[in-house]
């Protein structure tokens, strides 16, 4: 409801000076400004979060050509080139928003992320130094591990996740990266606890849910975990375990999951099909 309100109490506003024969036209002008400016806001947003990437692209490339200094157009060309994974795209349209004059460290950090998109990860962490460290926010922390883990300066990353993991309501996604970091380091206990910590805060993510197999089966357990799961799903991590245990060269155990993952799933499973007839050939 809050939109509508806006507009009509604009062209309230608007009615109010018209209807008093006013003279003074700056008035009537700013009162039509302030209209526009409250639909193109209300347009920017609905672009920015709801409408396809791709729509979203060519309206803020045509309102840009209008008015191609306005940096809040600008930042949602660039967010809807990171939206849509046009990755190439976006890391122009983040350097132009940065080197607008009041770009903000948001937009630095934005950058830099999409220069990590890109494999640009000495340019990344350059632009992530020039923020200064009061600049504190979830998207900068987040960045801040990613970049760390490529490093393998492991202290810092750890940090890094647990910082951001503090700085959002959703951490889901923190502790299911920080999980993988620990995972690829080895440290599969760990890497465990965290895809469980990121599945109590959403139940519904498969990745970690499959990362999570993935950290037990590299410790020789290939019981499926005590989670939330559809058929269909039970039977993919039935089909991760078993090639985790047959990369192990535990054969006859990675034989008998695939079955159980094709006698699992509702539907035909082809991958797990082959992957068996693979293995009896072999």
């Amino acid at each position: 409801m809050r939109h509508p309100i806006k507009l009509a109490a604009a062209f309230a506003a608007l009615i109010a000076l018209t209807a008093c024969g006013t003279s003074d036209e700056a008035e009537v002008d700013r009162a039509l400004q302030e209209l526009t400016a409250g639909q193109d806001g209300e347009l920017n947003e609905i672009f920015l979060s709801v409408a396809d990437p791709a729509e979203a692209i060519a309206y803020f490339s045509r309102s840009l050509a209008q008015d191609p200094a306005n940096i809040g157009l600008m930042r949602g060309l660039a967010s809807s080139y990171t939206r849509g994974n046009r990755t190439a795209e976006a890391v122009p349209a983040w350097q132009d928003v940065t080197n607008h004059p009041e770009a903000t460290m948001d937009d630095r950090v934005e950058l830099a992320g999409a220069f990590i998109r890109t494999n640009r990860w000495d340019e990344a962490e350059a632009m992530l130094n020039s923020v200064p460290p009061t600049h504190e926010t979830y998207e900068r922390y987040r960045l801040e591990a990613v970049i760390a883990d490529g490093n393998e300066d492991w202290a810092r990353a750890d940090s890094f996740y647990e910082i951001a993991a503090g700085l959002t309501s959703t951490p889901a996604n923190v502790y299911n990266n920080w999980g993988y970091s620990k995972l690829t380091r080895g440290d599969y206990r760990a890497a465990e606890r965290l895809f469980i910590d990121a599945l109590r805060q959403d139940p519904t993510m498969f990745t970690a849910k499959n990362n999570l197999v993935l950290a037990r089966a590299a410790q020789r357990n290939y019981d499926l975990p005590v989670i939330d799961m559809t058929q269909v799903e039970r039977a993919q991590l039935l089909h991760t375990a078993a090639l985790a245990a047959i990369m192990q060269n535990d054969i006859n155990i990675g034989r008998g999951l695939l079955q159980d993952a094709i006698d699992t799933h509702p539907q035909h499973f082809e991958e797990a099909v082959r992957a068996l007839r693979a293995l009896d050939g072999a």
